[in-house]
């Protein structure tokens, strides 16, 4: 009987591997009502009378793989010097060369993927928490299409339950209750940590390819903490607002939280794409109703800041709220440590004691990630001469580093975190995948609502 069902899921997976994307593109929707379901009122309610049915570890698997499987080396093929055209290099923002199938900007993947099921919740491992050996191994593993083997060895258990914050408002919408990680279904959670990324960025744009400038827009627009390194003070960076590069605090963390929202919306649509595939149900979904809700029922490690520090507020401010009992600890979240073990490290404290070593660590972090995959000449759409196009990749100057550090540095030590208006890390999407309930669509529907791959899921798959 075991083998009979492992050929009929082998030829269902065929089957979903071969399908059109075109059709997945044509055919995508969110199609919410999973079997077990219930839609409590309105024109549309709804009971189902069957019991949930989970996803099959093959059907899960290809969905971990298509939101964030490790695919092999990234092609790096950005300018690593200018030429003859000036401030046109700029390649060393690369933090890495290994890729998946959700993209990161610059390859930073800041973006870890919890899966959540009736038998627990498992976090997916990101590249650069494996070998360039296991990379490898696993690129060759999705090439032969052994997504199960690769879903075994990217997860880490992080627990033996079915994580989930209070069916409530506002961790909740009111509209979502209904539907939200319901038992039978896979819950996709993508998680960004923000610090990387937002050091990557620094760096780059104070490199000499850039120089720009940041004003802090709550300091009486003062330059945050980088007043020494502007072109008005024998340094490099443009800090007259004239040359159009001075950016405020605000605007260059809207760009770090918008970078990694897209790293999350790749995933998600890679999950949509795949479910069309596949013949499953599915929706992708706002998480973020409360910024600590999920961490905290994750077990994360959560820090505090006070609204003094969030306003920057002034002697008078800060007295004003002492006395109104108004200047509270506002909770965000920090790194995620499994048995002892660092799952989720953001660069900055308390993992790191200041942020001069966290940027360091970054530095480093950058400098072993991209060197291990340059140093392999043999493996698909690697570069033919690794050696010759590293000896081109410019280092960050002194004093490139020294305005990241010193940045950095105000940021935290002005608002008790960093970034600082968002905190380390963030969820902004999740994506729930079930089986669905036709009989719901047929009732109240007309044709077209789902399509034939819908129609036959369970009899090819199950």
């Amino acid at each position: 009987m075991a083998t009979q069902v492992e050929s009929k899921q082998a030829e269902a997976l065929r089957k979903a591997l071969s399908y059109p994307l075109i059709e997945s593109l044509i055919h995508r929707r969110s199609r919410r009502f999973s079997v077990g379901a219930t839609m409590p009122g309105g024109g549309l309610a709804y009971k189902s009378p069957h019991q949930p049915i989970p996803l099959s570890a093959t059907e899960e698997a290809l969905l971990a793989f298509a939101a964030a499987g490790v695919n092999g080396l990234c092609l790096g093929d950005v300018p690593y010097q200018p030429g003859d055209w000036q401030e046109a290099g700029g390649g060393n923002v690369m933090a890495a060369l290994t890729g998946r199938t959700g993209a990161s900007a610059d390859a930073v993947h800041g973006t870890a993927l919890f899966v959540i099921n009736d038998e627990g919740t498992h976090l997916i491992k990101r590249p650069q928490d494996f070998s360039l050996a296991e990379i490898s191994d696993l690129s060759r593993l999705a090439v032969d299409k052994r997504f199960e083997e690769v879903y075994r060895q990217m997860r880490v258990r992080v627990s033996d339950r079915r994580t989930a914050v209070k069916k409530e408002v506002p961790f909740v919408f009111p509209f979502n209750k209904w539907s939200t990680n319901l038992p039978g279904s896979t819950y996709f959670l993508p998680v960004a940590d923000l610090t990387g990324m937002y050091i990557n960025v620094i760096l780059s744009a104070f490199d000499e390819q850039m120089t720009a400038f940041v004003l802090d827009e709550r300091n009486t627009f003062r330059p945050a903490g980088i007043k020494k390194f502007g072109r008005s003070k024998g340094g490099k960076l443009h800090d007259a607002p004239e040359d159009g590069r001075v950016v405020s605090v605000l605007g260059l963390e809207a760009v770090i939280i918008e970078f990694l929202l897209a790293e999350q919306a790749f995933m998600v649509h890679n999950l949509s794409l795949t479910e069309q595939a596949m013949g499953l149900g599915g929706w992708t979904h706002f998480a973020t109703a409360s910024e600590v809700s999920w961490f905290e029922a994750l077990g994360f490690k959560l820090g505090s800041q006070s609204v003094s520090q969030i306003l920057h507020a002034g002697f008078l401010t800060r007295l004003i709220l002492k006395l109104l009992h108004r200047n509270n600890a506002i909770p965000h979240p920090l790194g995620l440590s499994v048995e002892g073990h660092d799952l989720i490290k953001p660069f900055c404290p308390p993992y790191y004691e200041t942020m001069e070593d966290a940027v360091l660590a970054f530095l480093k972090f950058k400098q072993e990630n991209v060197t291990r995959a340059q140093l392999v000449s043999s493996y698909a759409g690697s570069w033919k001469a690794p050696q010759e196009i590293q000896e081109q990749i410019p280092k960050f100057s002194d004093e490139c580093i020294a305005a990241t550090i010193a940045y950095c540095t105000y940021i935290y030590k002005t608002y008790g975190r960093f970034p600082a208006y968002f905190g380390p890390l963030r969820t902004t999407l999740a994506h729930q995948a079930h089986h669905l309930e036709l009989d719901f669509y047929d009732k109240f529907y007309q044709p077209g609502a789902y399509t034939s791959t819908q129609a036959n899921h369970m009899e090819q798959w199950h």
